[in-house]
């Protein structure tokens, strides 16, 4: 099955790319050729892994490197895992593992390599090929093949509470990290925060160099940085320095303000310094992509701007929550929780499943990302007081999620919920709780 949906997979791809697709895979298919040798010499050591086995079990599994959310997040849920010991062998064992062919982070690779031992694809990927045609030619289960946490970043045991961080930096790093905010004007031990909205630039111009697939159906994600500014300009006015992160982005941060530093597009943007602002930012501001898998894995809070709605990240306390408005495209009425799901749209991801249900994602207005990030920056320092009424609105609302999600998996995505949604937003439209 597996090979077959492989052939199906590459046989489409050339139909639709024509000859320039097929002379690539062509050019593959010779580098696959030369590495013959290597494949070789694999066999015998693969044959003596099985041998071994009873005694000690090795395994491995590819890293996936190329996308920054997954390299951090399904990582660090692994060594969550493996410390919790969920899913893990019962024998003596030892993981090795491979990246991908895209590096989307060289600090985030020297970072895991501390903690996990990461081999050369060249050496460990032909011994993981042999390895699935063996089990698939026999239909037995790869047992030396490492599982994906399990559900992928979704922490669904809270294990981020229970766990430190599994990275951290080295005291030169520390020094280095302090020397470039110093030298952007920052005093020290300034409070900085990380605002992230998604749009189509990294996997448009980077990952697109590298792959046949079209990337579009992520374009309900994306934001409007500039509805961003009046939440930057407030947290400004409340000492915090913020710095617009991202990779190849499209749109440039419009603001005069000094302390909001459009670090996407500035020359000081670097591997380490986005690993570094992540890992120390006093919280995040994400519309939900792969760099707020930083902050995550440091422990970092997060106010999350988050569609669709069903796949929020609600299992840490540090966690804030607002949604886009769902309208509906003929009657112009937005859709209440209850009405989101029951459109078939509380779990979808691709674009196409909002256009095919008729629901269009109108963006949060300024004012209510502003509201988002003032009752972030209070909740941190202990300032917000929560009425008997948010408690109430709070309870309605994640009741009433909780129901939505009943038949679609909701523990294959959820831990216990800790999170809380937007408080003013609940308050400003009670009815939307339904």
């Amino acid at each position: 099955m597996y090979f077959k949906k492989l052939f199906i997979k590459h046989f489409l791809q050339i139909k639709k790319g024509g000859i320039k697709v097929f002379l690539k895979k062509l050019l593959s298919l010779f580098f696959i050729f030369f590495q013959l040798p290597i494949y070789l010499i694999s066999i015998p050591i693969f044959i003596i892994i099985i041998l071994i086995r009873p005694w000690y079990l090795i395994r491995w599994n590819n890293l996936y490197s190329s996308r920054i959310g997954h390299f951090a997040g399904n990582t660090e849920l692994y060594c969550c895992e493996r410390d919790a010991n969920i899913n893990f062998p019962k024998q003596r064992y030892k993981d090795f593992f491979y990246l991908s062919k895209i590096i989307c982070n060289q600090t985030l690779v020297d970072m895991w390599r501390r903690n996990i031992l990461i081999l050369p694809s060249w050496l460990l990927k032909p011994i993981h090929m042999i390895s699935n045609f063996f089990h698939y030619l026999f239909g037995i289960k790869n047992v030396h093949e490492i599982d994906n946490p399990t559900h992928r970043d979704r922490d669904v045991y809270n294990l981020h509470e229970k766990f430190e961080p599994h990275i951290s930096f080295t005291e030169d790093e520390e020094i280095k990290g302090k020397k470039i905010l110093e030298k952007l004007g920052l005093p020290r031990n300034a409070k900085f925060v990380c605002l992230i909205v998604r749009d189509s630039g990294y996997l448009n111009r980077h990952l697109q160099k590298e792959s046949l697939e079209r990337w579009d159906y992520h374009n309900f994600r994306d934001g409007d940085i500039n509805k961003y500014v009046k939440a930057a300009e407030e947290l400004a006015l409340r000492g915090y320095y913020v710095f617009r992160m991202g990779v190849n982005v499209k749109k440039q941060l419009k603001s005069s303000n000094p302390k909001i530093i459009d670090y996407a597009n500035s020359e000081i943007r670097s591997d380490f310094m986005d690993i570094y602002l992540g890992a120390k930012c006093s919280f995040c501001i994400s519309t939900s992509c792969g760099f707020d898998a930083i902050p995550v894995i440091f422990r970092r809070p997060i106010a999350f701007v988050f569609v669709p709605i069903g796949y929020c990240f609600a299992s840490s306390e540090k966690i804030l929550l607002l949604t886009k408005h769902h309208i509906n495209k003929f009657t112009k009425k937005e859709l209440s929780v209850s009405e989101i799901f029951s459109s078939n749209v509380g779990m979808a991801l691709s674009a196409e499943e909002f256009e095919k249900n008729n629901i269009e994602l109108q963006e949060n207005t300024p004012e209510e990302i502003r509201d988002l990030v003032i009752e972030m920056d209070e909740r941190i320092n202990g300032r917000w007081k929560e009425t008997e009424q948010d408690i109430l609105l709070q309870h309605g609302f994640w009741s009433n999620f909780k129901k939505c999600m009943n038949n679609l998996d909701f523990q294959k995505n959820h831990g216990k919920i800790k999170a809380k949604f937007s408080a003013k937003y609940l308050s400003n439209n009670k009815n939307w709780i339904n």
